[in-house]
């Protein structure tokens, strides 16, 4: 008899237990945990045995995670008959990236069946001064390779199939295939060298159904200073385009982006309805809240969190007359 385990975990708590029978044929795991959490895997004593009926497994942790390899790779270890797979892991803690050497050689090598391999794997490494990677693309007919530095202690490769198959992608910089993300919804771009217009014009073009977009970037975009960066007389240039982003986080940017999405000059934003960002950059980019070029994106924001004074002006309510 066939058996088919589905589950999806929103976590509040630490510990998951992993367990199940040696008849199943299929196992899906899907974990959403807050992100303060940290997610301790426990894998039951079922798991420890090899699972000869076992077809098809997916495993998708959107919380990162720094157990890979002593828990989650012995139990793929014990799928020998396993005939799909998908895997969506964000990875702590290794020495090393996980790239399609380490594909080959410790997850297809022991699957002989595997016929379908859908996956995104990025892996987070803190001593940048021993990698001598730059970033780059590596791109073959169904697998994309990216290795970029997201900050001056972090570098981070991200290593997916492809056609992308999942609703999420996060951790990837200037570098991404030229391809289109059909399928996601929600996108994290970070990167030590900055964002152009050009890059966010390639994102929405590349994504065309996203939704939730968080920006890391500190850096300044290129050949943008406090006197040039918020002109209004250019209108020659295209308009980077999201049509269904409604989500918007930008606390972790330079105000640089804020202005570039708020300029409906520069960003078509026609449903943005929730807004992240500091105050003094917003103020900025708005021109203390009467600026014309980035009122019309913030006509729809139902909800704008920020750090802010206690009291409002005038022009700030009808800025954002949703609110």
């Amino acid at each position: 008899m066939t058996s088919i385990f589905l589950f999806s975990f929103d976590f509040r708590i630490g510990d998951l237990v992993i367990n199940c029978s040696r008849s199943v044929s299929s196992f899906a795991i899907q974990i959403s945990l807050d992100h303060k959490k940290r997610l301790n895997f426990r894998i039951g004593n079922f798991f420890w045995n090899d699972l000869p009926n076992l077809k098809y497994f997916s495993l998708k942790c959107y919380h990162s995670i720094d157990q890979y390899d002593d828990k989650i790779l012995p139990l793929l270890h014990r799928m020998s008959c396993l005939e799909k797979l998908t895997l969506y892991l964000r990875i702590n803690n290794r020495n090393t990236f996980i790239d399609d050497a380490h594909l080959q050689n410790e997850i297809l090598l022991y699957m002989p069946r595997l016929h379908s391999f859908t996956f995104y794997i990025c892996t987070y490494i803190d001593n940048v001064n021993s990698i001598h990677y730059l970033p780059y693309e590596n791109i073959r007919q169904r697998v994309a390779k990216i290795v970029n530095y997201i900050n001056t202690h972090k570098v981070v490769c991200s290593i997916f199939s492809l056609p992308f198959a999942f609703d999420r992608l996060e951790a990837i910089g200037n570098i991404f295939p030229k391809t289109v993300f059909k399928y996601v919804t929600y996108l994290l771009v970070e990167d030590i060298v900055p964002f152009n217009h050009e890059f966010f014009i390639r994102v929405g073009r590349a994504f065309p159904l996203l939704n939730i977009f968080r920006v890391i970037n500190e850096e300044s975009q290129s050949c943008c200073d406090l006197n040039t960066f918020s002109s209004d007389n250019n209108r020659s240039n295209p308009i980077a385009e999201y049509p269904h982003l409604t989500v918007l986080d930008l606390r972790n940017a330079h105000f640089g982006y804020v202005e570039q999405f708020l300029n409906e000059t520069k960003t078509y934003l026609p449903c943005l309805t929730e807004l992240t960002v500091f105050y003094t950059n917003l103020r900025i980019a708005t021109k203390n809240f009467t600026r014309e070029e980035t009122r019309r994106n913030c006509a729809k924001v139902k909800q704008l969190f920020m750090v802010i004074p206690l009291v409002h002006s005038k022009d700030f309510y009808l800025y954002f007359p949703s609110l």
